[in-house]
């Protein structure tokens, strides 16, 4: 008879399993602390934070503190003083609930509390490790709690290690601060990183503390709406449509003062813009939602973030309705470009007014499609053809039209030594029938794909001219179209640009500085508390990127100058603003401080899609990312360009 297998975890063991989903890294720590001082009804919450919280994470609060028993009990699993009875998880209005979050963090951490009660003379000490009380006596403290965590993940050196470097954990501990103070602006928050004041936030209003968090920018950039129901009230802001950003920055949902992550009511706020947003770009919107506790369930994610509704369609509709009618308040309306996809536009219609392509020499070729049109003439062609408009007229301008395409289509294939064009007279359709060739022809496998140019079959020397030297093409203004010698290569113009920009940058901040270009009128930049502390932080390697960038005191800079490689194409505080937001995006990204500023410089910096390129800069685009060490691969990670081998092509022609 075999031994019993299965017996109960020792507690520790326990809590420290608990902690794998409760506490993941120094920003879980700060969630549960600051939701715990809220829930003690404090009005003044200050979060000290030391290497980014793998030393040190305190969080000090003015609440109702509490006794020596509960101190201790407090630690305890499953302790809790906000719930009595399980019909209690359809009526929370608290944070927490669980009674879990204090056990987990003594489980991998060291922690201090200090605790008064207000009518109290005394206050509770305890000193808690790996979930072992060292020290428990009297101290004089204010009212309130102070909870002090400190080496998180001492005793469990493998969580630790997964731990990223400390400007990726701050950036979420701010988050998880940011998230916790834009839900309660009625209460006075601080952060401090280092000793240093980060982020001090007034008691105010929400827009007031929108303001506060996210610059002065934001202060007229705001929508607000405010709506309620017997089931439902929403209030808050969305951002006007210039206010929205590339990254997903900036989208706040609070349900009964608690952050949530719904994708479902993200997609009502998105839709009740109505096309107003600009392609590939996101709103920013702070939403606050009051609902009764007992049509939802939060009990449902260990991070609380996700939530179940009774009836989420009836809240989507609602959502959406209210942003709608606060953007109709706001007078914020849809411009009409009745050019847009307008395949009947005169634009869609009339000879293409791009630069003209250069031959092998660099000599204009003139366009042999429409050799009457004139530019200043309208659309009008010189043959009284108006090529937008219909072709009904009179018989003379008809057949003068006639008339013209053919000896415009004789034109264009003349030399080609094909079949003769057969002769049209004017009561014809107008279509040119060259009939089949012959298939004894022994020039047709050059002749049909000559066609497609305005230029004589080459000779057999020019026939062993280097295809690389043809000049390249642009497709839809976002592709490049470059010969090779086995066929031809798709490149997409904004990555090519944005890999030779990337290691150009790279190269200045590790070698030689870039030249500086400066502003004829320098411009004020305001920044927020956040941002501020990251400017200062980068302004070595701006230098050394080309910005001349001074503080003015406080969240002001002056720019004074601009890489010359950005000079004159976009606003200089744009660039900068934008690099900024790039940055703190990609600190997730495994690769050093100068490769993140080089790569998000550069992604501000490159060519957008959509932009006319000549065949010189086409050819110099072509050369620098051919000369880049890693010419296939952007610095995000997508292709450069692809190739296409002239044997695959021939392959798609037979059935």
């Amino acid at each position: 008879m075999t031994d019993n297998l299965v017996q109960l975890l020792p507690d520790h063991i326990a809590n420290q399993i608990a902690a794998g989903e409760v506490i993941q890294r120094p920003a879980s720590v700060v969630k549960e602390l600051v939701e715990n001082a809220l829930d003690s009804g404090a009005s003044k919450i200050d979060l000290i934070i030391k290497d980014s919280g793998k030393t040190l994470i305190q969080v000090i609060d003015n609440g109702c503190g509490m006794s020596e028993t509960d101190a201790r009990m407090a630690l305890e699993r499953h302790a809790t003083s906000k719930l009595r009875s399980a019909n209690d998880l359809f009526n929370l209005r608290t944070m927490g609930f669980r009674g879990e979050a204090l056990a987990s963090i003594v489980a991998v951490a060291q922690l201090e509390m200090k605790t008064r009660r207000g009518p109290d003379e005394l206050g509770t000490r305890l000193l808690v490790e790996g979930s072992e009380v060292k020290a428990q006596e009297p101290v004089a403290a204010p009212a309130g709690t102070s909870m002090a965590v400190r080496n998180l993940f001492y005793n469990v050196p493998a969580r630790r290690n997964f731990l990223k470097t400390d400007s990726v954990e701050f950036k979420h501990i701010r988050e998880e601060f940011i998230r916790v103070a834009l839900a309660n602006p009625e209460i006075e928050f601080n952060l401090y990183h280092n000793d240093n004041p980060e982020l001090p936030l007034p008691a105010g209003s929400l827009r007031q503390r929108i303001v506060r968090i996210f610059g002065k920018k934001y202060e007229s950039g705001l929508v607000p709406f405010d709506e309620a129901t017997d089931v439902l009230s929403i209030t808050g802001y969305v951002g006007k449509p210039e206010m929205a950003r590339k990254s997903r920055v900036g989208q706040f949902f609070f349900i009964n003062n608690r952050f949530i992550k719904d994708s479902y009511l993200h997609h009502a706020v998105v839709t009740a813009y109505d096309n107003l947003l600009p392609k590939d770009t996101h709103p920013f919107y702070v939403i606050m939602l009051e609902i009764d506790p007992a049509r939802i369930d939060v009990n449902v994610h260990p991070t609380k973030q996700e939530i179940k509704f009774e009836d989420q369609r009836m809240v989507y509709n609602f959502l959406k309705a209210t942003i709608r009618q606060g953007m109709g308040r706001a007078a914020i309306m849809p411009t009409i470009d009745f050019e847009t996809d307008n395949y009947f536009a005169p634009s869609r219609l009339e000879a293409p007014r791009a630069t003209p392509a250069a031959d092998d020499d660099g000599e204009v070729l003139s366009s042999k499609m429409n050799a009457g049109y004139s530019p200043g003439s309208g659309g009008r062609s010189s043959s009284g053809y108006s090529p937008g408009a219909p072709s009904a007229g009179t018989d003379a301008d008809e057949a003068r039209r006639r008339a013209n395409n053919k000896r415009e289509w004789q034109q264009l294939y003349e030399g080609l030594g094909g079949p003769a064009l057969p002769n049209t007279d004017e009561g014809d359709t107008g279509f040119i029938d060259y009939g089949d060739p012959e298939p004894s022809n022994p020039e047709l496998g050059e002749l049909l794909p000559s066609r497609l140019s305005s230029r004589p079959p080459a000779t057999e020397g020019e026939a062993q001219e280097s295809s690389a030297d043809r000049a390249p093409v642009q497709l839809h203004q976002t592709y490049i179209i470059s010969s090779i010698k086995s066929g031809w290569l798709l490149i997409d113009q904004r990555a090519a640009h944005w890999r030779v920009l990337f290691e150009e940058y790279l190269a200045n901040l590790r070698e030689t500085p870039a030249a500086s270009q400066q502003s004829l009128f320098p411009q004020t930049l305001e920044l927020g508390h956040g941002e501020t502390e990251l400017l200062q932080e980068l302004l070595p390697g701006l230098r050394q990127l080309g910005f001349e960038v001074e503080s003015f005191g406080g969240n002001t800079f002056i720019i004074k100058g601009v890489p010359a490689e950005v000079a004159g194409k976009q606003n200089e505080k744009e660039i900068l603003e934008g690099l900024l937001q790039q940055y703190r995006d990609d600190l997730d990204l495994e690769s050093d401080a100068q490769a993140r500023l080089a790569r998000s410089l550069a992604n501000r910096a490159a060519i957008r899609r959509g932009t006319a390129m000549d065949v010189s800069e086409m050819r110099s685009l072509i050369n620098r990312l051919f000369a880049c060490e890693q010419p296939g691969v952007a610095p995000n990670g997508d292709r450069v360009f692809v190739k296409y081998e002239l044997p695959d092509v021939e392959k798609l022609f037979r059935g």
